[in-house]
């Protein structure tokens, strides 16, 4: 992560009682917000759509367990990172032989590749949904357009990075923007749809699973448990463990009260930021059953890709509805776009032990993006692709994460209770389980 300035330092609230706790508290939001950014990037509307259209409501319980899912993973990866002072690559580094913290590494570039080949990606077709028509009249080619969408893209993310250069506080507020953006346009979304909710309540909380929606089920799990930040997340913290060893937070006597209260706000941002990533996960998939599940019923064309879900919505429930869709896609791959290059960082300095120019991660993970709108591939199967490739690339990012936080040796009093270290257990089970369920399945369909 890019070096702490001035101009983060947090200084500690005067008032005491209620009003500390609350002031305090709000001082320490952030880190979850710009990891959960990562749960409601391009790759969920691909994956999300998909399985609202061809399936309806029945897949919204996977949302639901994965949010639980989702939110333990986070909380172990925050608590590795407070209570240590490290992030999750620098702990691989220092606790796993070097051929296992190679193939980690390996593992996560994988899935670094294939996140922000889903995020630049979404990002280029929100502009191209919002500006394409206007430049497509004036004769210009849709390769054309989506290639000026990606140069626009790089320079929206470039900006977003400059942010962190004035201080983290003033990237996590950038992000909690994009990220209420988005929720109010899925809000509206919600509102003109006007969906089953005794249905979608049902399909929530009752699992269902058949052999076809197999693949969407684990894209969808792969498009909001996400290893890139896994990764990440230890290091969002990170800035204020700084501040701390720098005496400008008095709230704790030592570093194990500051730890302790720092987990405890945590934690709830935590809550807050994956439930809040979750409804609008929720709300991506009841938009699309509410709307387009039908299609296939009533003899029409189905939804096979973003572009004409835009071009679908504006006719069916008006232009604004359109508009917001194409907003939201903007704002959750630029945001996510973003986010995904930090990870990036983190994830070849903690490993390799090496100091990268997260500009330079920027350009280099931008040329797998532009290969796909040169030669004209389809973005949708691409992005529910790259989901795919992010659920496989979990179990090497979530056992070393759980086998790190178990220990006693590295966490000391910190290290995980019975309890959760089963609810990890179970999490790694239920992954690893639909993958092989995937794998099964396409090898006896071949």
């Amino acid at each position: 992560m890019p070096p702490l300035h001035q101009s983060d330092s947090m200084q500690e609230p005067k008032p005491r009682g209620a009003s500390l706790t609350w002031r305090e508290m709000m001082s320490y939001f952030g880190p979850a917000f710009v990891a959960s950014v990562a749960y409601i990037d391009p790759g969920n509307f691909a994956a999300n759509i998909e399985g609202g259209t061809r399936f309806g409501y029945s897949l919204l319980w996977v949302l639901l367990w994965s949010n639980l899912m989702a939110m333990l993973v986070q909380y172990l990866s925050a608590k590795l990172g407070i209570v240590t002072g490290h992030t999750l690559p620098e702990n691989c580094r220092t606790h796993f032989p070097r051929w296992l913290n190679v193939t980690a590494w390996v593992a996560a570039e994988i899935a670094a590749i294939a996140t922000d080949l889903a995020e630049f990606l979404g990002a280029a077709l929100g502009f191209y949904l919002l500006f394409g028509p206007a430049l497509l009249a004036h004769g210009f080619g849709k390769t054309h357009v989506m290639l000026f969408a990606a140069l626009a893209t790089t320079v929206f993310v470039f900006l977003m990075l400059a942010l962190e250069q004035h201080g983290f506080r003033h990237l996590e507020w950038g992000i909690i923007a994009f990220v209420c953006v988005i929720g109010i346009c899925y809000a509206i979304e919600i509102f003109l749809v006007h969906p089953n909710w005794a249905l979608a309540a049902h399909h929530t909380l009752v699992p269902s699973l058949n052999r076809s929606s197999i693949y969407i089920a684990v894209s969808m799990l792969g498009a909001t448990v996400m290893p890139h930040v896994v990764y990440l997340h230890s290091a969002l913290v990170q800035p204020r463990i700084r501040i701390f060893q720098r005496g400008k937070l008095r709230s704790a006597s030592n570093s194990a009260d500051f730890r302790e209260r720092y987990l405890r706000f945590e934690l709830v941002d935590i809550i807050v930021a994956m439930n809040g990533a979750w409804l609008i996960n929720s709300a991506m998939v009841v938009m699309a059953a509410g709307t387009f599940a039908s299609f296939a019923a009533r003899g029409m064309e189905p939804v096979t890709t973003i572009e004409a879900a835009h071009r679908t919505l504006g006719p069916l429930l008006g232009p604004l509805s359109a508009t917001v869709f194409a907003v939201a896609l903007l704002c959750s791959g630029l945001s996510s776009s973003t986010v995904g290059v930090m990870a990036g960082q983190v994830i070849i300095e903690g490993f390799l032990n090496i100091k990268f120019p997260i500009y330079l991660r920027r350009l280099i993970t931008i040329i797998p993006a532009i290969a796909v709108i040169a030669m004209g591939l389809d973005p949708l199967r691409i992005l529910i692709l790259s989901q795919v490739v992010l659920s496989f690339a979990l179990p090497f990012a979530l056992i070393p994460l759980l086998w790190l936080t178990n220990r006693p040796k590295v966490m000391g009093n910190f290290a995980n209770t019975t309890r959760v270290r089963i609810a990890g257990y179970i999490t790694i089970s239920v992954i690893l389980a639909l993958n092989v369920l995937l794998l099964w399945q396409m090898a006896t369909s071949a």
